[in-house]
C-alpha cells in the first residue's frame, strides 16, 4: 500500500492554484471541471508521478469550524519536506509569504511554519538524512 493522493482544503481553488504553483513551486497535474469546483491536484516537479495533492474546496460546513480552530490553535495542517528550511523560509519570505514559525531546531529537524493564503497552516521540515 501507498499514498498515492492527499488533499487540503482551501477557501478559493485559484487562489491556492496561485499560490502553490508559483509560490511553492508545485505543478499542475490534473485540472477537471467539475460545474463550478474543479479536481484540481499539483504534484512536485522532482517527482511528477508521486503523491498528488488535491487542492480540495472546503465548501462542507465543518470546513470552516475546522481550519479556524487548527489556525487558532497554531496547528499546521500538513507538512512538505525541503532540503533547507532556512533557505526556503528566506525565499518565501521574499516573495511576501507570512510565517507563524520561523525555523525552529526541534531535534533532529528542522521546521517553521506558514499561511498558504488558503485557510490553512502549512509546515515545511528538513527531515535527517
Amino acid at each position: 500500500m501507498k499514498i498515492h493522493l492527499t488533499s487540503v482544503m482551501v477557501d478559493d481553488q485559484a487562489t491556492a492554484e496561485k499560490f502553490y504553483t508559483e509560490i511553492l513551486g508545485f505543478v499542475v497535474k490534473h485540472d477537471v471541471d467539475l460545474g463550478g469546483d474543479r479536481w484540481l491536484t499539483v504534484v512536485s516537479p522532482e517527482n511528477p508521478e508521486g503523491t498528488e495533492l488535491l487542492l480540495e474546496p472546503s465548501g462542507h460546513p465543518a470546513a470552516k469550524p475546522f481550519k479556524e480552530a487548527l489556525v487558532a490553535d497554531g496547528i499546521p495542517f500538513t507538512q512538505f519536506a525541503v532540503e533547507d528550511v532556512h533557505a526556503e523560509y528566506q525565499r518565501m519570505k521574499a516573495l511576501g509569504v507570512r510565517f507563524t514559525q520561523e525555523p525552529t531546531d526541534m531535534g533532529p529537524v528542522t521546521t517553521a511554519v506558514f499561511d498558504d493564503t488558503c485557510g490553512n497552516l502549512i509546515q515545511i521540515a528538513t527531515l535527517p538524512e
